[in-house]
C-alpha cells in the first residue's frame, strides 16, 4: 500500500493543505497515522477523492495516468458537465453547443482540438471556464 503526505495529496486533488487536513478532521479522508503522529494518505483513498470530486471518472486512475493526454485534474475550478449538443467544424475553427441542464452553451474551439478530443454528439464533456476564455474538454472513458 502505497502511502503520500497530506501535502502531496492536497496538491494531487488542487486543495490547500489546511483544506486536506480539515477534511481528515472531519472524517471526510481517511489516513493511516505514523508513529510520530503525521497523517498519511493511500493511493486509493486520492484515486476515491479524485473520482468523487469529478476529477476521474474512469474506473482505473492508473490507467488515465498512463495514457498520455487525459485530463485527470485541472486548476479551473469552473466547470460546466454537459452533452455534447452539436458539433460544427468549418475550416480551421469548430463551434460545440453543450446542453448543460437546461442551459445551453457555445464555444468555438480549433478543428484540431475538435479532432483530438473526439468530440461527438451526445458524449459527455466538461466546460471549463478560466476568465474570458471557454475550453471544451473529455473525461477518460
Amino acid at each position: 500500500m502505497a502511502l503520500t503526505t497530506v501535502r502531496v495529496a492536497a496538491e494531487r486533488l488542487g486543495v490547500s493543505y489546511s483544506t486536506f487536513k480539515q477534511w481528515i478532521y472531519r472524517g471526510t479522508v481517511r489516513s493511516v497515522r505514523t508513529s510520530g503522529g503525521h497523517h498519511r494518505i493511500a493511493e486509493a483513498e486520492i484515486e476515491r477523492l479524485l473520482a468523487v470530486h469529478g476529477h476521474v471518472t474512469s474506473p482505473s486512475m492508473t490507467a488515465a495516468r498512463a495514457t498520455p493526454g487525459v485530463v485527470v485534474a485541472i486548476s479551473g475550478r469552473n466547470q460546466l458537465r454537459g452533452i455534447v449538443e452539436e458539433v460544427r467544424v468549418e475550416g480551421l475553427l469548430a463551434q460545440i453547443r453543450l446542453r448543460i441542464g437546461d442551459q445551453r452553451l457555445t464555444a468555438v474551439i480549433t478543428r484540431d482540438a475538435v479532432d483530438e478530443l473526439k468530440l461527438k454528439r451526445g458524449q459527455p464533456a466538461l466546460a471549463i471556464i478560466k476568465s474570458t476564455e471557454v475550453m471544451i474538454a473529455r473525461e477518460a472513458d
